[in-house]
Order: C-alpha cells, then structure tokens, then sequence
C-alpha cells in the first residue's frame, strides 16, 4: 500500500496537538444538545431553536480542506435527500480556525477553511442543508467536542444525543461501505427504536484549534529559510522541463520582474508548492529577464521565499522561446502551463491567473481523496 507524503505530514501535525492542553471533552450520549448561536454560508444566522420543527437533528463537523471530510461530501448529499423528507434536519459546522491550518495540510484542497472559503465550497457543492462557521471562537466545538472531521452528532427530537462517531467505516469513495451507522442511526431514532450502535470511533483530520497558530507560524518561518536559487538555462534546457519527464504534474510559470502582473500574482505560485508539493506536483518558474538582470531575478526569487526549481532563460532572443512554450502563445506575461508527466498540456492561461481556478485544474489531476494516490 502507497503510503503518501502529505499522509504523513498529515498524521504528525493531527499529533502534534498531543502537546496542547486536553482536547474538549466529547458530549456523552444522553446529553441535551448545547445552545449554539453561528453565521451560515447562506448570510443567516442559525441557533439550536432554527431546528425545533425537525424531529431529529443531525449536526456534522466538517472541513473544507480535509480529505476525509471531502471523501464523504455525496454520502452526506445522500443521506440529506433521503431523510430530509421524513423530518430530520441537517447542518454542517466547521469548526476549525483557519490561521490553524497550515499550508501543507491543503494538499487535497482547492479551499482552505476561512469563512469566505466556506462560502465557495457551498456553492460549488450546492448545499441545500446549512453550513455554519464556528472558526473564529470555537464555542460550538468547545462545547460538543468534536475530534475529527467529519464526526456526526445526532439528536432526538429532545435534542438528546442518541448517536456519536462516523458516518460509515469506508473512507475510499470508491469502495463500498458496509456498516452505515449514522443511516442506522437515523432510522432506528424515526421507527422509535435505540439506536444499535450510539458510538463509535472516528477517523480523519484533527480539529485545528486556535492553539495551533503557532505551528501555522513555524512552518511559515521554516519555508523562509530554505535555499533559493536560479539556473541558467538555454532553449534546449527549457524544452527539457516542458518535455516533463517526471512522475509529477509540473505547473510552470512564465514571468519577468518588468511585468507587474507577474510580481503581484507569484506569490501564489509559491502558495501551491507549499500546499501540492508532498504529492505529485511541483511549480517551475522560467524568468525571461536575460542574463544581465539575474541578480536581479535572484533577489526577487529571493523576497518571494520561491524555494522550487527558478531557470533564467538565457538567451536574448525571446521567440524560440515563445515557439517552444506553445506555438499558440501570443509572447505576453504572465504565460502559465500545467504539463502532465509526458509533456502533455492539460491548462494553459495567458495573463493574470485566477488562483482559486488554477487549484481546481491540479485537484482535477492530482485528485481530493487519499485513494487517489
């Protein structure tokens, strides 16, 4: 079994919250739902009462960036369109904190987990049911004490909780689950019976509480001491990293530090390294600034922490150049390409890119889930 990079990054900094204080306590089954009182996506604002009408409650912790969470997104889709006519009420919480999160724990992500990224995966999902931020205070996570993302909490129509835990045992999306024990659940809670099984363990991303700052801030600082470097490269250098004999996808940028377009969109760029580059995936820059302008190019590299593969074309002559790129370029920067392994070209984009559409194309590629690895 492939075990991935980014798997283990993602295992040591769930452990990492082992040196913080204890985790909120878990509700026990049996206990009344607390008050809670938080934005949704939709621009309203929901309480426990916004609920009173539905006879049994389901409240999910998600996240947008996890993949765990992510993997189960069409189940929970599922589950909402069959029970929902029958009176049970669904909402999604997020409760993580987004300065939390670090960029290297988005490798299955085109979002992260800020309020206004919430907004976007309830669009690009289309959400029927709630989803609510608990990201800035975490009062609602304090109080349930969610442990993982996804964890279901349901509750009868006492608001008691009857169940706690997973929503099933399979986490691949492509594999079927067996043992479906928040269906079960909420069956059992309409036929008037006791749930078969209130708890169970859960897996996946641990909640990102606000005491994780500090990890978010020492994995910045340590990207900013790595080496940055820029290699001179002529027309058949240039055609070897569009040849892209890797096993990885290869986000290349095209750019000059006379283009103001190219400076301020490159940061991104640096961004998606951090956050795709323990999968396959790595960003290559290629600087048409001439040799006589690379100490310049080295210092702007430099400023911008672009600690990935920077070649500096070397010739002066730009259109070889242009023809080898792609013969469909027009020559004007910022030029940006996606080359799978093989050299084939999956995006190209002349001008400014649009980073949040940019993610969707390498998530297209490099898949959301564990399983796609």
């Amino acid at each position: 079994m492939k075990i991935s990079k980014l798997l283990i990054i993602t295992v040591l900094l769930a452990n990492i919250g082992l040196v913080y204080a204890e985790d909120p306590k878990t509700l026990e089954i049996g206990a009344s739902a607390p008050a809670f009182s938080l934005p949704g996506t939709d621009g309203k604002t929901y309480t426990l009462n916004s609920f009173s009408k539905d006879k049994i409650l389901v409240i999910i912790f998600t996240a947008n960036h996890c993949p765990t969470a992510q993997a189960y997104e069409d189940r929970v889709e599922k589950l909402y369109n069959e029970f929902t006519p029958k009176g049970v009420g669904f909402v999604l919480v997020s409760p993580n904190h987004p300065q939390a999160v670090c960029l290297e724990e988005l490798g299955y992500t085109d979002l992260a987990d800020s309020f206004e990224e919430m907004k976007l995966r309830a669009k690009d999902k289309n959400y029927r049911m709630p989803y609510l931020y608990d990201g800035d205070k975490q009062e609602m996570a304090n109080a349930y004490g969610p442990t993982t993302t996804p964890h279901v909490f349901i509750f009868d129509s006492q608001r008691k909780l009857r169940f706690c835990g997973r929503i099933d045992e399979m986490e691949n999306p492509y594999e079927k689950a067996m043992e479906h024990d928040t269906r079960n659940a909420i069956v059992a809670l309409l036929d008037g019976k006791q749930v078969p099984v209130e708890k169970t363990k859960t897996f996946g991303c641990s909640i990102k509480w606000a005491s994780k700052v500090e990890w978010r801030n020492k994995y910045d600082a340590d990207w900013k001491k790595k080496p940055v470097e820029v290699t001179e490269a002529d027309l058949d250098a240039i055609k070897e990293v569009l040849a892209n004999k890797s096993n990885k996808y290869r986000l290349i940028n095209v750019w000059a530090t006379w283009c103001g377009p190219c400076v301020i969109e490159y940061p991104e760029f640096v961004t998606m390294q951090r956050m795709y580059g323990a999968r396959d995936f790595e960003f290559v820059s290629i600087s048409t600034d001439g040799l006589k302008k690379k100490d310049k190019v080295l210092e702007f590299l430099k400023d911008k922490n672009s600690a990935v593969k920077n070649y500096l074309y070397s010739s002066e002559n730009k259109y070889p150049l242009i023809e080898a790129v792609d013969k469909n370029w027009s020559g004007s920067l910022p030029y940006t390409l996606l080359v799978a392994p093989g050299g084939k070209v999956v995006y190209a984009h002349s001008g400014v890119i649009d980073p949040g559409e940019v993610k969707k194309e390498i998530m297209m590629v490099i898949g959301r889930f564990f399983a796609d690895d």
